[in-house]
Parts: C-alpha cells; structure tokens; sequence
C-alpha cells in the first residue's frame, strides 16, 4: 500500500512540475548549477536570493529608514510624522499602516511580551494620533491571524478588540478610508453578514472609490473559502474592473479572483492557458501598460503576472515583468509561503530558462 501511495505522489509532481520543465520547442533541461549550459540569472543582474527583501512589494525608501530608526530606537515618532505626511486616499498609506503593523507583530512574535513595545508607548502617549490608531488595528488583525486559528475564541476576541480600534480611528480621520480598510478583514473573520459587510464597503467607497488595496480586501470576503463564491468574487472583480477609471489597476482585480480560486493541485496541462486565465492575464497586463509609473499598487501586479505567465510558459513576458520587481518580493504569491524568497527565486529560474531556450538573452531583453 505504501508503495501505491509513493508511485501516486510521483505521478501528481510529475503533473505539476512537467509544464515547467519541457516545452514542445527547444525544450528545458535542469542541469547543475554551473554547468556550461546552466541558465544565470546573475546575468541579468537580479538580486541573490539571500538579498531579497521580503517586507515590501516595491521600493518605499522613506518607509525603510523609518522603520530602521522605529525598531533601533523603539521610539514611534518618526512612524506618526511619516503617516501625518501621507496622503490618507491613496494606496502608499495604507501599505504603511500594513507595514508599521506588520513589524510590530513580527516583533512581539519574535519577542513574546517585549516586541513592538514602540507601538503600544505610540498608543499610551498619544491616543488622539489618528496614524497610531490605524496601525493598531491592523496590528490586532494580523495578530489575530498570526496567533490563533481562525474561528477559535482567542481570534474572535482579537478581532472584536480590532472592530473596536477601528472605530476609534474613524472616528479621528473621519475623511480617512483606512479604519473601514481594515474593518474589511475583520468582517472577514468575523463573518459579518453580506448586509453588514456592504455597509462597511460603502463607506470605503464613499471615501476612496478607486482604492486597489480596498478592493483585494474586499475580495477576499467574496472568495469561495470565506463568505462567497467563485461567482461572486468573479462579479465583484469584473464589475470594479469594468467600472476602472482610466489608468487604474483595478482592470487586473480578475486575474486576483482567478488566483484565488486555483485548485491547490492543477492536473490539468492547459488550466493556465485557458480562456479564462488568458482573459485574467490580458485584463492584467493592460492595467499594467497603462497605469502610472509611479503607482504604488502596480508591484503587486507584476508579482502575481509572474507565477502566471511562468506558468502559462510566457517566458519573454514573465522576464519582462521580473526585471521590473527583482529586489522586494513582500507581495502575493510569495508571501504565502514559508520562505518567500525560495519560492520567488524558483519561478525566476524557471522564467530564465524558458526564456533562453527559446533564443532569449540578456542583450534581447527590453527594460
């Protein structure tokens, strides 16, 4: 019986991995790392492996050094003077907040009753800081989360201590989305009804109706592993897509739908170059062409077109987008795994040697 279960592993990774490993022309061999014919992506000037920084989607320089100097010195004021200077509409807050939480929860999680002490003298010694209010909330969140199991008492009480920040914050930043941001996921966990929940999304679009980061929060209540379904969360994605101003990333919300709803075991060889994958993929890359420079959320895209177009075998395309991202890789798909960096750097060697086996080179890539 044993070896039944062995031989019914092997053929499942064989199904997984085959896609990857061969293609119909020119083909992929997996040789030993510095072989004559091994594929370098030092060539291309990516970031070793060890090197990636996994806190962030994108580059935040001013939010890297306040950060350095919040945890060397423990001391949160340069935190609330960066928020106080940040636009409350727009995405680079809300993954400040995300970010100056994050670093609290690591810490306390490193450091059990010690950690993230900055956070909680930011708290006592300035209550009526609307960014201090924010940053805990969505610190109890990914507490919430990050210690206990979903649905257990310990995470509803978490979360229910959450609702309650969050209402404190709104109420000192009453133009402010980011209180009703983080209200989404603990409507979430929660399970607050579809009523109750589109009473929180109204006020999150009433206050920043194109806001990216609103949305994927948003979508994970539709997803069929919450309170919705595959078709809901379709709907919910399509529909903000359809409705996108010129220029927003939200044209890509349906390739985010698609990626939540991917068995957790593919044996099927063409899923990813399906009509509905491709059209995801398609919608993605316009919002990707078409969106600002500058704009926050567009490292978030490029990091999910990735695993995509590795997977589709769209080795040109998935380089293209690499080139752009390599350096931080805190974004979804990567962050879902245990070690962010291993799984990043895999579909980055995958995307090199597809692309070389099939006439690419450093000198023929576009940047």
């Amino acid at each position: 019986m044993e070896i039944l279960w062995f031989l019914i592993a092997m053929c499942m990774l064989a199904a997984i991995l085959g896609p990857y490993l061969r293609r119909r022309r020119g083909g992929i061999r997996l040789v030993s790392p510095g072989a004559p014919d091994a594929a370098d992506p030092d060539t291309y000037g990516f970031v070793r492996q060890e090197e990636l920084d996994i806190r962030l989607p994108g580059p935040d320089q001013d939010l890297l050094d306040v950060l350095d100097v919040v945890q060397r010195t423990q001391d949160w004021r340069a935190a609330s003077q960066l928020l106080a200077g940040t636009p409350k509409e727009g995405e680079v807050r809300w993954q400040r907040v995300q970010a100056f939480a994050g670093a609290a929860s690591l810490e306390l999680q490193q450091q059990p009753g010690v950690g993230g002490a900055w956070l909680r003298a930011w708290r006592s010694e300035s209550g009526k800081d609307a960014g201090g209010a924010q940053v805990h909330a969505e610190f109890l969140v990914q507490q919430a989360w990050r210690s206990s199991a979903a649905g257990t008492d310990d995470f509803r009480i978490i979360l229910e201590e959450a609702r309650t920040v969050c209402g404190e914050a709104a109420l000192l930043a009453p133009g402010d989305p980011i209180p009703y941001i983080v209200e989404l996921a603990v409507a979430r966990g929660l399970g607050y009804t579809p009523e109750q929940f589109d009473q929180v999304w109204a006020k999150v679009i009433d206050r920043a109706p194109a806001h990216m980061g609103a949305h994927l929060a948003a979508l994970h209540y539709w997803c069929e592993k919450w309170h919705g379904s595959r078709q809901e969360a379709d709907h919910f994605a399509t529909t903000a897509a359809a409705r996108a101003p010129q220029g927003s990333l939200l044209a890509a919300l349906p390739l985010f739908a698609v990626y939540e709803h991917v068995p957790d075991l593919v044996l099927v060889q063409g899923f990813y170059q399906s009509a509905v994958v491709t059209k995801a993929m398609e919608g993605a890359l316009f919002a990707v062409h078409a969106a600002r420079a500058d704009d926050p959320m567009l490292a978030h895209v490029r990091h999910l077109l990735i695993l995509f177009l590795v997977r589709s075998e769209r080795w040109a395309e998935a380089m293209n987008q690499l080139v752009r991202v390599d350096g931080h890789i805190g974004a979804l798909p990567w962050t879902l795994s245990g070690d962010p960096a291993a799984e990043y750097t895999v579909y980055r060697a995958l995307a090199v040697a597809g692309y070389e086996a099939n006439g690419g080179s450093p000198a023929t890539l576009l940047r």
